[in-house]
Parts: C-alpha cells; structure tokens; sequence
C-alpha cells in the first residue's frame, strides 16, 4: 500500500497538528513516526484513517495487491478492508470477551471460525495465557492486556496496511520483545505496509529501517534505518532539543548537498527503499 500526503494540514486552534508538503511512504515500507509529546504523531495516523477531517490537502492510498487505483482516504471506503491499525482502547467493544471479539471481526472479514482460532495462535506467547479462552470482559482487562488485544485485532485480518500508535506502551519487557518480534515476521511475510509510534527510540530504531522525525506538525527529516544506524542521530536530536528551546528552529533548512540519510527533510522519501515488510489486520473505522 502507497501512502501520499498532499499537502496535509490540520489545526486545532492556533496550535498547528500537521503541516505536510509532499511525503510519500512505499509500498512494502515499515516506518516508524518519532516526536515528541504533541510533535503530530497521533494525530497524522487519524489523518491517514480518515478518522479527522484535514483542514487542506488529502491523503491517498494506492495498493498494488489489488490493482486499485489511486484512492482519496476522505472520499472512498474500498480501501479501509485492507487496513488494520489501532489507536487506543476505544477501537475496542469493551462489553465483549476477547474471544467474543475476535470471532465478531472475524464475520466481519469473512473469516471462518476456526481460521480466526488458527490466527490467533501465532499470538499466544504474546497474550501469556490471559486472554485467549478467558471469560472476562475486556473492560476489566489492565491497560496491558488490553493493548495486546488491540494489536492483535489490527493483524487478523493479515492487512496490506498496518497501522499501530505507540504499541509498546503499558508493555512489560518480556511482551515488548515478543511484539517487536512478530511486528518484523509479520512485515517478511507479507510485505505490507507498516507504521508505527513510539516514544522509545531503542524499539523504533530495532524494528524499522525508515523514521521519520516528526515536531510540530512537520516531517523534518526522513532516516534511512540501516542495523540501527539512525539511533545516534535520533539520540543527538532528542538530547540538543531537550537543552535548547530554539533546536527545533535550527533543524528546519534543508541542506540539500548532505546526504539522504542525514538532511532534514520535510518533503522527501529516502533515495533509497528500505526492505519491504510485514502484514497486519483491519479494524472497522
């Protein structure tokens, strides 16, 4: 799945959310968003699910699994059965079991029973024995499991578009690894469109080969992630931007003679595609 911002903007008040030339992220991309708290990062995935209204320019989606042609997110519903994400604990039916869930966007797929049983297997270290056959309602479920839940559900349905915000929060460690783990067996196998969240440079920089560093509603640069080659320079970025009000300002001319991999660019893909990646599953919009 192609995803193309065009010209993307969105205000809330005087405060600017989102503020997007020109990105493009390619097919068979995993892509990890990076910022601060209120750089835009929640908020430019609700753009891209059409769950907010842009105050101007689109987002377009173009997947090549299916031959469509190039779609308006805002102005088309074909492309969302390709799409899984989760956001937060409200894409959940907290009155049901998770196994009530499960099998509830399974008929919504059009996935038999058993192969929604089958699915889920591959999550079970993951859900550590809490979840799956348990008879309590996932609202009395801690914040943990819940975002197990959630996960899971986004990758059912095996995606060309996956699409997941800050995934290892509320964690523990052991889960955090198992994740970071069938996030990148996921995007292997499939090749599907991957983006995530995340405060955690050291999870971001091991599960994807592109980030994209976004503060104040802008893309400022767009990293190649080559055997955690972009965690110094995220680093350095985080540590001169903590100690100095103004770094954001400094980051934002764009030195077109460095390399792709090194200038700040806020409407630029990299010149090089990182490889293509895991699946997930849709959850309905």
């Amino acid at each position: 799945m192609i995803i193309s911002l065009n010209n993307l903007q969105k205000h809330f008040g005087e405060v600017v959310a989102c503020d997007i030339a020109q990105y493009t992220i390619n097919d068979g991309d995993m892509v990890g968003l990076v910022g601060n708290n209120g750089a835009g990062k929640t908020t430019l995935f609700r753009l891209i699910l059409d769950l907010l209204k842009a105050d101007n320019g689109n987002v377009t989606l173009t997947s090549l699994n299916e031959g469509l042609h190039e779609v308006d997110v805002a102005a088309s519903e074909e492309w969302k059965h390709a799409t899984g994400a989760f956001i937060d604990d409200s894409f959940l039916i907290d009155y049901l079991t998770p196994d009530e869930y499960f099998q509830f966007l399974g008929r919504i797929y059009g996935i038999a029973k058993d192969e929604v049983a089958e699915r889920l297997e591959r999550f079970r270290t993951f859900f550590a024995g809490e979840i799956l056959g348990e008879k309590k309602l996932i609202r009395d479920y801690s914040m943990g499991n819940k975002q197990k839940i959630g996960i899971a559900s986004a990758m059912l349905n095996r995606p060309d578009l996956l699409i997941l915000d800050e995934p290892f929060n509320f964690l523990d460690p052991s889960s955090q690894a198992v994740i970071k783990h069938l996030l990148k067996e996921y995007h292997e196998e499939t090749k599907a469109t991957v983006l995530i969240s995340s405060h955690n440079l050291n999870h971001t920089v091991e599960v994807c080969p592109r980030i994209a560093l976004l503060e104040h509603g802008v893309i400022i640069r767009d990293i190649l992630n080559v055997n955690g080659s972009a965690e110094a320079e995220l680093e350095s970025y985080f540590d001169v931007a903590a100690g100095e009000p103004d770094a954001y300002e400094a980051t934002e001319p764009v030195d077109t003679e460095a390399a792709p991999d090194e200038a700040p660019v806020a409407n630029a893909t990299p010149s090089e595609e990182p490889a293509a990646g895991t699946p997930g599953t849709e959850l309905p919009l």
